[in-house]
């Protein structure tokens, strides 16, 4: 699998990422065991996972595969701090709180560091400079190699970015952004991207695939082994069930049988191709169904079908975003 550079760091990691939202909870140990070794095989290295996945059981079963399948040093390990279950305070990045779960990660990962620590989200109740505090001790005291965020907005990327080139002493720039990009959802292109870009920042899309939507499987209905028929997930696959995304999806069919592929292969390849992005992470029930994900390797979408693609999903974005002279 090609390799790519996380943003303007020596870091370089699998085009492909490998998500375990699910271990531990839906995705029990032989199938993530399966899942991988598929993935190594496959030359995948990135793997990302976080704190709050199966409440601490995904980062646990991956510490447990970890070696014993795969050696630590072929795999870069990602993982998030800051989400939490309290229903009056869904986040806490506060200094103290992030560097006791990265503590609490790496016992769970049974590893000394990781390779990617990443702060799971925004949190409006904590300065933001004590929040980037945290990734900088994380680093300097090694217990993280790089640093990067998640679900920021435009001007929480930009801000933090920033602060981190241009704050006095020693400081961790920013490698990369985890956010959800697709042909569903093209919502980062508006300011998140081009901060990204512009300030040297990787982009990690999450759900690629339309939350499992762009693969096809709800044309016809909810498939009763579904993530749309789980109590859990369903919720998070509903909204993208509507006639907006009929249309791409049926775009994104037609473009497939024109290539004589998968709706998979083209929805994961339009993603992994855009500009500013380092690496998708595609979550599988099971090691067959990522071995689907993994093998878009040999495909790159050809000029007419990358553009009607972006026609068919186009979001509007006016002012402020155009030039306003156009307007």
């Amino acid at each position: 699998m090609e390799q790519r550079q996380l943003g303007r760091t020596g870091l370089r990691v699998s085009r492909i990422g490998l998500g375990t939202l699910t271990w531990g909870r839906d995705t029990d140990e032989h199938d993530a065991a399966d899942q991988l070794k598929a993935f190594w095989e496959a030359g995948g290295s990135l793997v990302d996972t976080a704190d709050v996945y199966g409440g601490g059981d995904a980062e646990y079963l991956l510490g447990q595969l970890v070696e014993r399948l795969v050696p630590r040093r072929d795999l870069v390990i990602a993982t998030k701090a800051g989400s939490v279950l309290d229903p009056d305070r869904r986040f806490d990045c506060s200094r103290g709180h992030l560097l006791s779960a990265l503590d609490d990660s790496l016992a769970r990962l049974g590893t000394d560091y990781v390779d990617l620590w990443q702060i799971h989200a925004f949190d409006p109740g904590a300065p933001l400079d004590e929040t980037l505090q945290a990734l900088d001790i994380a680093v300097s005291s090694g217990r993280a190699r790089y640093a990067g965020v998640s679900n920021f907005c435009g001007w929480q990327l930009a801000k933090a970015a920033t602060w981190q080139l241009a704050a006095p002493g020693v400081r961790t720039r920013l490698a990369s952004t985890q956010m959800e990009y697709s042909l569903l959802q093209r919502g980062v292109e508006r300011e998140v991207l081009p901060a990204a870009i512009d300030l040297g920042v990787g982009l990690l899309p999450s759900s690629p695939l339309g939350r499992g939507v762009l693969t096809g499987k709800y044309r016809q209905g909810t498939p009763s082994d579904s993530r749309g028929a789980s109590e859990m997930l369903g919720p998070f696959v509903e909204p993208y069930l509507d006639e907006m995304a009929d249309s791409v999806v049926d775009a994104v069919l037609t473009a497939a049988d024109g290539l004589a592929t998968t709706a998979l292969h083209v929805a994961l390849a339009w993603v992994r191709d855009r500009p500013g992005v380092v690496a998708p992470i595609v979550g599988a029930r099971n090691a067959r169904q990522l071995a689907a994900a993994l093998s878009v390797e040999a495909l790159t979408l050809p000029d007419e079908i990358r553009r009607a693609l972006d026609d068919v999903s186009a979001p509007v974005h006016r002012y402020p975003d155009q030039d306003w002279s156009t307007l």
